[in-house]
């Protein structure tokens, strides 16, 4: 009876404290998406700018239904063989019941359920930035569909589901290194190797278009990044979601410094695309191992993230592979560094007692971070590759290249991002006579 009397009090209780805070954090989280439309909006040219903010914003619209008929089952219902997860009561969200907590922890399941959602629309959204310029819209709404489905739900349960295969061997990934970035970054190189470049790529100037919407892009993912990172310790009782806050900023600060240094010491000049590519990329990189680190070992990650990804967004000329906005450069390698770094890093006194190679901890979990690494890279990459290849040889995935040259907004949305035709400057302007209601406009002198 005593042992009774202590499990119901042991028993995890709903906590109004971290419910809210979650689904404040589960609102930061859907407000990446956007952030991450404008990020890319702003670097590519202006024909394109309202295709790949539709590329983002689509997800918002595919992946909610895809998460609340079967994602959200797959990814975190009951194991199969460790690959995969299977509740048939989650089906349609339909036997949830309100208040049911999630396991073990003071949030229901709804609540757990919405702050995943948010993951898995901004996933495949970050693959979009790869692919700028060439892909019809019908053709990557179906690319979102299946992907989402055969290997992002897929992977979520591995790193994060109980039962898990990479979860069981105890990989860390916090907040998304792999099942994120790693993930997205792999399928974006698969799907750029089967379609291949731009018109014009390395020949045409590709500048951005809009440095300022690059910059408010970055500012919204710093500050939704706070809630994906955060957040994903589903409360903070005991401190670590705090810590999780803190290596946040710290890392994305190093890596923005380090971006810069390693830019004007290459190129000459501290530029604003790589402030706002540096932060993105200490950002990708503090995800899987800011939990696990100390702010020292967070500055750590964030100057090695940026000077690597700073290095690595340039190997697309030497290769001739056209990731169009860095999403391999920044994505892929921030995903892997960030993730491999727990293995030497870890301190031991944060999400768990695993030390890393620098505090005594040996190799043990370095080499466990990099079975995650490249079981979730190969995976992603091969099965993308099928995906895109299959789409292209039947529906087809380009746009026709005269629709590419003259501009894909126009072609897939029927529409521009910006209306010029009542700019200023001209030879003559329309006044419309004071007084006169409706009356007809007529030219005057300039």
């Amino acid at each position: 009876m005593a042992a009774a009397i202590t499990l119901a009090a042991d028993a995890p209780t709903l906590s109004s404290a971290n419910t809210g805070f979650m689904l404040i954090c589960s609102a930061l989280v859907m407000l990446m998406t956007p952030g991450l439309a404008f990020f890319y909006g702003g670097m590519v040219r202006v024909k394109s700018t309202l295709n790949m903010l539709m590329m983002s914003f689509i997800s918002l619209g595919i992946v909610t239904i895809l998460w609340v008929l079967y994602g959200f089952s797959l990814a975190f219902g009951t194991d199969s063989g460790s690959v995969i997860g299977w509740n048939s009561d989650w089906v349609g969200l339909s036997n949830i019941g309100l208040t049911e907590l999630w396991d073990g922890y003071t949030i229901p399941v709804f609540v757990f359920m919405v702050f995943q959602l948010m993951f898995a629309i901004i996933t495949p959204a970050l693959i979009s930035g790869a692919l700028a310029d060439r892909v019809k819209f019908s053709a990557w709404a179906l690319f979102i569909t299946l992907w989402a489905t055969v290997v992002y739900f897929p992977v979520a349960h591995w790193v994060w589901g109980a039962g898990g295969w990479a979860f069981e061997l105890g990989v860390i990934d916090f907040a998304g290194g792999t099942a994120v970035h790693i993930n997205a970054g792999a399928a974006a190189l698969g799907v750029i190797l089967v379609i291949g470049k731009r018109v014009g790529f390395k020949k045409d100037p590709m500048r951005p278009h809009s440095l300022p919407l690059v910059m408010l892009g970055a500012g919204l993912l710093w500050f939704g990044w706070f809630g994906f990172n955060a957040g994903s310790w589903l409360g903070n009782d005991d401190g670590v979601g705090a810590l999780m806050f803190v290596n946040t900023q710290v890392a994305t600060a190093a890596a923005m410094l380090a971006w810069l240094v390693y830019e004007k010491i290459r190129h000459g000049a501290f530029t604003t695309l790589g402030a706002a590519s540096g932060a993105v990329a200490g950002l990708v990189a503090i995800t899987p191992s800011g939990g696990a680190v100390s702010p020292l070992g967070a500055i750590a990650v964030g100057a090695i993230a940026g000077v690597l990804c700073a290095m690595a967004v340039g190997l697309k000329y030497k290769f001739g592979y056209d990731d169009s906005l860095d999403v391999v450069g920044v994505h892929l390698v921030g995903g892997v560094v960030g993730s491999l770094l727990i293995g030497l890093f870890a301190s031991g006194k944060g999400q768990s007692t695993v030390e890393g190679l620098f505090y005594g901890g040996g190799l043990t979990q370095f080499w466990k971070q990099c079975a995650g690494v490249f079981a979730v890279l190969a995976y992603s990459l091969v099965v993308s590759a099928v995906l895109a290849f299959l789409l292209d040889k039947t529906i087809g995935m380009r746009v026709s290249e005269d629709d590419e040259v003259a501009g894909i907004d126009q072609a897939e949305h029927a529409e521009t991002a910006y209306d010029f035709s009542g700019a200023g400057g001209g030879a003559a302007r329309t006044a419309v006579p004071a007084g006169v209601a409706g009356a007809e406009s007529k030219k005057v002198d300039a």
